[in-house]
C-alpha cells in the first residue's frame, strides 16, 4: 500500500459511465416500484376483500419472496426461468422483473396495513352517498391509503435504489457496474469506490429529503 499512488484522472475520464449508471439506477428503482406497487396493491385488495381462500396463497408468495436473498432471485429470473421456458430477455428486463416482484412482496404488507387504516367513517360516508364498491375503492380507500403509506413507500424506493447495485452481477450497466468497469480497466479500485460511495449517499439523501417534503404535504394522521 505504501507504493500506491492515488490518481483520479482515470475516474474523471470515464465519469460519464458513472453518471449514466446513476441515472439508470434511479430509473430501474422507479420502474420497479411502480410495477411492484401495481402488483402489491392488487394482491393487498384481494387479501382484504375477497375471502380466506386467497390469503394462504398470497401469504406464501410474500414469505417466499421476502425470505429469499435478492441475489438468488436475480440469478433465478435471469438464468433459471429462460432455460426452462426456452426464451430470452435482456439483463435489464430480467432485473426489472426481479426487483418488481421483490418490491411487490414488501408493498403488499404496506398496502394491506394502509387499507386497514382507512377510517370506517369515510367508507360509511361513501356508502351513504351511493358509491358502489369500485367507486369507494377508487375514490376513497386507495387515495386515502396512499397518503397514509407514503413514508413506507419512500423507504421502499430508497431501499430499491440501493438494491440496484446488485444488477451489476448480470451486466446491467448501472452505477456499480460502471464502477467495476473502470476498476477492471484502470485498476483504480480505491479511487473509483471513493467516488461512487458519496454518489450513492448523496443521491439517497436528496431522494429522502424530497420524499419527506412530499409526505408532509399529503400526510394523513391516523
Amino acid at each position: 500500500m505504501t507504493d500506491y499512488h492515488f490518481n483520479f484522472s482515470y475516474i474523471w475520464k470515464h465519469f460519464d459511465r458513472l453518471i449514466n449508471g446513476l441515472l439508470l439506477s434511479l430509473e430501474l428503482a422507479l420502474i420497479s416500484i411502480v410495477i411492484g406497487a401495481i402488483i402489491g396493491l392488487m394482491l393487498a385488495i384481494i387479501y382484504i376483500d375477497f375471502g380466506r381462500k386467497y390469503k394462504l396463497f398470497i401469504g406464501i408468495y410474500v414469505e417466499l419472496i421476502r425470505n429469499s436473498p435478492l441475489l438468488l432471485l436475480i440469478y433465478l429470473v435471469f438464468y433459471g426461468i429462460p432455460s426452462i421456458g426456452g426464451f430470452e430477455y435482456s439483463s435489464t428486463t430480467s432485473f426489472v422483473i426481479t426487483l418488481s416482484i421483490y418490491a411487490s412482496a414488501y408493498l403488499i404488507e404496506v398496502f394491506r396495513s394502509g387499507l386497514s387504516a382507512v377510517e370506517q367513517g369515510l367508507i360509511d360516508a361513501a356508502k351513504a352517498i351511493g358509491l358502489n364498491y369500485l367507486q369507494r375503492l377508487l375514490y376513497v380507500r386507495i387515495p386515502t391509503m396512499f397518503r397514509i403509506v407514503l413514508p413506507s413507500m419512500s423507504n421502499t424506493y430508497i431501499s430499491l435504489f440501493k438494491d440496484t447495485s446488485l444488477a451489476s452481477v448480470i451486466a446491467v450497466p448501472e452505477l456499480m457496474y460502471g464502477a467495476q468497469w473502470i476498476n477492471f480497466n484502470t485498476f483504480r479500485v480505491i479511487e473509483v469506490y471513493a467516488v461512487i460511495t458519496p454518489m450513492y449517499l448523496g443521491v439517497g439523501f436528496v431522494i429522502l429529503v424530497l420524499l419527506r417534503q412530499l409526505e408532509k404535504k399529503y400526510r394523513v394522521d391516523v
